[in-house]
């Protein structure tokens, strides 16, 4: 598998990270990416979000939508993932910070996709059973951001802060945002 996350020419400047600021286009990029995977998954993913900070409107992100597919039987993860391949996109590792989180591999495994296949990331599909502490996690962060727009600001100058302090470097941008989503998740008791 792949990596985005640990690419070895990390100083290399086209590899740099880059933020921008909220683009309307994610929710459409997000719901044509729900549909495609739905379509082409026949039944074996029941749902589909839209999660990280291209989900919540006004912040500053990366320009990659973030998705979360979900699969009703983890006997299904793997052929969800080969379908969705199918659809542009390429296994990768996981994200530091997700490649922390309990179970890594069984039922409640994780998988990750990224399109396109080469180049930059447009978009990661994080695959997982019903159940994930992935899912939940994920979930309950963009909807505390979205209902509470002062956290999600602090959030974004965060962000702004580490972009700034790691010079965009990709390994110690993931790095360091890794531990920020870990002390949000202790925030909000998970």
């Amino acid at each position: 598998m792949q990596s985005p996350w640990t690419d070895e020419d990390s100083k290399d400047p086209s590899s740099a990270i880059r933020l921008m600021h909220h683009d309307a286009r994610w929710k459409q990029e997000f719901e044509q990416t729900r549909s495609g995977i739905l379509q082409c998954c026949e039944g074996r993913v029941v749902e589909v979000e839209h999660v990280g900070a291209t989900a919540v409107g006004g912040l500053i992100a990366r320009p990659v939508i973030d998705v979360v597919a979900v699969v009703a039987d983890p006997c299904d993860l793997s052929e969800a993932v080969d379908l969705i391949i199918g659809l542009n996109f390429r296994t990768v590792d996981l994200s530091p910070w997700v490649g922390r989180l309990p179970p890594k591999t069984g039922p409640g495994a994780t998988q990750c996709c990224v399109k396109p296949r080469h180049g930059s990331p447009t978009h990661l599909v994080y695959v997982v059973s019903q159940g994930a502490a992935l899912l939940s996690q994920m979930v309950r962060l963009r909807d505390y951001l979205r209902a509470a727009p002062e956290r999600a600001i602090e959030l974004e100058e965060k962000k702004l802060e580490i972009w700034r302090g790691t010079d965009a470097d990709p390994l110690a941008y993931y790095e360091a945002m890794a531990n920020e989503f870990e002390e949000l998740q202790r925030k909000l008791g998970q």
